[in-house]
């Protein structure tokens, strides 16, 4: 094989250092943004946070007013200050102290800021545990049933579980002795954890009720045998064995609808996530407006103390480190206001053609795509995918994701689109002020859609329904 050289022609796009960043900023999140101008900052002798200097005025008073405002002082006010302070008392017990209106902080710390961290069911059963006076072989056992017990408040490994892995830790052990420690938990808040399954845990409950509770003991015989039939309302059965009329078996079944299923969920708590909208949204005279919100990133500037020690002509290692500095701060700058203009951009656009859905809700959301924006804008999908991912717009509707405007469509009769959104929020609606005897079947629904000129069909009014987490017809009726 023979060796040769040969001389092509041709053109190769690459993307530029100043084009990887921008881009990386341009889909980064308010918190990743904030993290990553916090190391910029940090690593950058060059950049600096523009601090906003407000004028601060004294107001100083005249002798005259000040002689003014001693001669119509209360009286038994002091206008004197006694050159000693008696022995046995303090500053504060001869004058009051007065807060300054201008130290006032206006913006309030939130309670739940406060709070070193979220309380658990765990934690609150072994608060109980500690109060409650238990030898020390019943502690061990308290200790491996409460561990046992889940999120929910049910038990994770039953009785005859938990007995045979105490089994080895106590050699004489009785199960009557593991049972007995378990129904003193059965007692702890809230009503009905450690339950074996659901009918245990409201039948718990139901026990620790006041025995004048009218239909007490009906109501117990239902969540203990015949939960059942309570689950696919067989009402006529359950008047049948139990004896009761219909107003009577309601009233029972309104008892047991008072009992918490999920016990656990009343104590554990989760810490508060909160969204950091990047645009408001309001109406000001009869227009929509978008504005940035400028909390999401510090005002960053070149340093003008290090930018001036730059001398051109010098070619030293520090001199050079402080022109790639410089350079360095320019390019982060520059991509910062290049991503804002862009989000501020595609925030606008949206908000032009979704104006129905900040008038009138999710029943007036129009059909669109990426392409739609990107063809408006003159930009790359792939921009508009970055700018719209994690990104959150903040509107009188509520705080939503840019992605929340995108939709599929459907057409309709009359040649037009309707959004897949406002299809999901006629749903919601119709099964919203369905009669709970009579639920609207997926066929009634799609039946109802098609009557308003939308074709929908009844296999797609079950995916929009499952993906709301709204049960079937079936499922939803409600006869008691």
């Amino acid at each position: 094989m023979k060796q040769s050289l040969h001389l092509r022609q041709g053109l190769q796009l690459s993307m530029t250092p100043q084009l990887q960043q921008a881009i990386k900023l341009l889909q980064m999140s308010t918190l990743d943004l904030q993290q990553e101008i916090q190391q910029a900052l940090e690593s950058n002798m060059m950049l600096e946070v523009e601090e906003e200097t407000g004028v601060q005025t004294l107001d100083i008073l005249s002798d005259k007013k000040i002689e003014h405002s001693d001669s119509v002082t209360s009286e038994g006010s002091q206008t004197d200050i006694p050159d000693e302070l008696p022995v046995d008392s303090s500053w504060d017990d001869i004058y009051e102290s007065v807060m300054e209106s201008g130290t006032h902080n206006s913006e309030a710390v939130e309670f739940e800021s406060q709070r070193s961290c979220a309380s658990t069911l765990l934690d609150h059963l072994l608060w109980q545990l500690e109060l409650t006076r238990f030898s020390e072989r019943d502690h061990a056992i308290a200790i491996s049933i409460i561990d046992s017990i889940n999120e929910d408040g049910y038990l994770i490994s039953g009785p005859e579980d938990i007995f045979q892995s105490l089994q080895n830790q106590f050699d004489d052990l009785d199960f009557d002795e593991v049972n007995a420690v378990l129904h003193r938990i059965q007692h702890f808040d809230p009503a009905g954890v450690a339950a074996i399954d659901l009918s245990d845990c409201l039948r718990l409950q139901l026990q620790q009720l006041p025995e004048s509770i009218p239909y007490r003991e009906e109501a117990l015989i239902v969540v203990c045998q015949y939960l059942d039939l309570l689950a696919t309302h067989e009402q006529s059965k359950l008047m049948r064995k139990l004896g009761l009329t219909e107003r009577e078996l309601n009233a029972v079944v309104a008892l047991i609808r008072t009992l918490e299923p999920k016990p656990g969920s009343r104590i554990q708590e989760t810490d508060s996530e909160y969204v950091i909208p990047d645009v408001y949204v309001t109406k000001q005279q009869g227009h929509w407006q978008v504005q940035l919100n400028p909390e999401i990133a510090p005002k960053l500037r070149i340093n003008p103390f290090y930018s001036a020690m730059i001398k051109r002509a010098d070619n030293s290692k520090d001199n050079t480190c402080m022109k790639d500095h410089l350079q360095e701060a320019r390019w982060f700058i520059k991509s910062l206001h290049s991503r804002n203009d862009t989000l501020l951009r595609v925030a606008r656009s949206i908000v032009e053609k979704q104006s129905g859905f900040l008038e009138h809700g999710s029943v007036a959301m129009k059909p669109m795509v990426l392409r739609d924006i990107a063809e408006e804008l003159e930009l790359h999908e792939s921009t508009i995918s970055r700018v719209t991912t994690q990104k959150f717009m903040h509107t009188p509707n509520g705080i939503f994701e840019f992605k929340y405007f995108f939709s599929s469509h459907v057409s309709t009769e009359g040649g037009g689109e309707c959004s897949s959104t406002a299809i999901r929020a006629i749903i919601k609606e119709l099964i919203g002020n369905e009669e709970p005897a009579k639920p609207l079947s997926d066929k009634k629904i799609a039946d109802f859609l098609n009557e308003k000129g939308i074709n929908v069909a009844r296999r797609t009014i079950a995916k929009y329904r499952e993906a709301m987490f709204i049960a079937s017809s079936s499922q939803r009726k409600r006869i008691l």
